[in-house]
């Protein structure tokens, strides 16, 4: 018996919504990185990119535990010598909560260009509101 091997003009995608109002991020980030690499797929191949699109809504609702929420900081470096900047998760959450849950998803993808390729499949939104209609995207009840 011959081994399946998913050819990528051959998958097809479809599309997601997702509730994160009330979720934990790192379970969130996990469970939509899943679905974004193909990995709930019986076609799910390695090398190929299987996954399907996902719209994340109420990015502005997710919740971390302990005491993350005033420790927990977000750092970048400009290049610069001396450039090292950091910012606050509270602060990240206030101004740029979209920006957060798609970090979170970011780190668990692969660190490649399929990786890249798997994360253009992704949208974010603060509010309950999203202008992707036209695609008839299905709601997808991720466990808590």
């Amino acid at each position: 018996m011959k081994s399946f091997m998913a050819k990528s003009h051959e998958v097809k995608r479809e599309w997601f919504v997702v509730d994160a109002s009330g979720m934990t991020l790192g379970r969130l980030a996990s469970q939509v990185a899943t679905v974004l690499r193909g990995k709930h797929k019986p076609t799910f191949t390695p090398n190929v990119d299987t996954g399907d699109f996902v719209i994340v809504l109420n990015s502005d609702k997710v919740v971390l535990t302990g005491k993350k929420l005033e420790q927990k900081m977000y750092t970048y470096h400009t290049g610069y010598i001396g450039g090292l900047k950091q910012t606050p998760y509270k602060d990240m959450m206030a101004k740029k909560s979209d920006v957060v849950v798609y970090e979170a998803i970011k780190g668990m993808l692969p660190k490649n260009s399929l990786g890249r390729q798997m994360l253009t499949k992704l949208r974010v939104y603060k509010g309950a509101e999203h202008n992707h209609q036209a695609q008839q995207p299905k709601v997808l009840e991720l466990s808590k």
